[in-house]
């Protein structure tokens, strides 16, 4: 009992710890973690708001490794393509390294700041960002720089998990309304949910 005890003030410290430390965005050092799929936040559930059609081009905000870039690059067939987008280029290049390793030729990497995005208007048929707006200092500012890069039919996506920089649904609604975006659908529990936005015409 007092193992288990002991065990337990170990993990709870270690949690804690994690919490206090973590930083934005999520440092390239501490990259194994990201590959570690997140509870209900699946691809299965992303396509399913996502919609990712062969030749479509798509944007990701902040790809990390990878974990969804390469699930979904390979829904846009050689006349599709998706950009990733993030500050960090050790991040852009271990997903290209392992785009390249799986023979998946539609990813494009751009080193930019998602709230000066390097693309004309209405240059997207759709955009998602996994885990990624609560890293990013003005969410406001980068959710109105996707509706402006998306196309007036476009969707966005968001992906939201319980951690330090985390982003409720009531909060990304706001933050929708105030950018130009109203809610679509979204799936699974408010702690780690996808959210579906769609420009307002």
């Amino acid at each position: 009992m007092k193992r288990r005890l002991i065990a337990g003030a170990g993990i709870a410290a270690a949690v804690v710890a994690w919490w206090l430390t973590d930083s934005a965005p999520y440092p390239y050092a501490q990259r194994a973690l990201l590959d570690l799929p997140l509870p209900f936040l699946t691809n299965r559930r992303l396509d399913a708001l996502l919609g990712a059609q062969p030749g479509e081009r798509l944007l990701e905000i902040g790809p990390g490794t990878g974990l969804q870039s390469l699930h979904v690059a390979r829904q846009l067939g050689p006349s599709g393509r998706l950009d990733i987008v993030d500050i960090q280029p050790e991040m852009l290049d271990c997903v290209m390294r392992r785009a390249a390793a799986r023979g998946i030729s539609e990813v494009v990497p751009v080193r930019a700041d998602a709230c000066e995005l390097p693309f004309p208007d209405a240059t997207f048929d759709a955009a998602y960002l996994v885990t990624a707006l609560g890293e990013i200092p003005d969410p406001v500012a980068a959710l109105r720089e996707l509706r402006r890069a998306l196309k007036p039919a476009g969707r966005l996506v968001v992906g939201e998990f319980f951690d330090r920089h985390y982003v409720p649904l009531v909060t990304l609604l706001q933050h929708a309304n105030a950018s130009g975006f109203q809610p679509g659908m979204s799936i699974g529990p408010p702690f780690a949910y996808f959210a579906r936005l769609e420009p307002m015409v």
